[in-house]
């Protein structure tokens, strides 16, 4: 070990075959140029499918809104009328479950918005069960 020199890997303990040949530079600074007709194309496309990204987002928020909207008049109904329309207020935030329910059943994934958590069968499963209790609470209140 006192022999070798300090820059001496392992490899340099054995026979030298020669030095090895350094792989050749990478330039990246030569893209290929693109043609300006197609550049202002693409960036018009790219236009086009981010005011459909909103717009999908907009729209994405409607039936939770009108879920939400339901629920709350439910709440508002039976906490404003006295406890006489208490089942009647939670008949209310009962059908706005179901409807929340039919609402991801039948809208796709992205119209389906805040009301998708899980899965479809889930999310359908759990407003589904959900409404019909509230439904069933709201039944046996007089």
């Amino acid at each position: 070990m006192a022999n070798r020199p300090a820059n001496a890997g392992a490899h340099s303990a054995g026979p030298q075959q020669g030095p090895a040949a350094a792989p050749p530079p990478v330039h990246h600074q030569d893209f290929p140029r693109s043609r300006p007709g197609r550049r202002r194309q693409q960036n018009q496309q790219n236009q086009q499918n981010e005011q459909s990204q909103r717009n999908t987002a907009v729209l994405a928020w409607i039936p939770y809104l009108i879920v939400l909207a339901g629920a709350v008049a439910g709440l508002v109904y039976a906490a404003g009328q006295g406890t006489g329309y208490g089942g009647r207020g939670a008949a209310v935030v009962g059908g706005a479950l179901l409807l929340a329910a039919a609402a991801r059943l039948v809208l796709p994934p992205r119209y389906a918005g805040l009301l998708s958590s899980r899965g479809k069968a889930s999310d359908v499963a759990a407003f589904a069960v959900l409404g019909a209790a509230v439904l069933v609470v709201a039944v046996s209140l007089p």
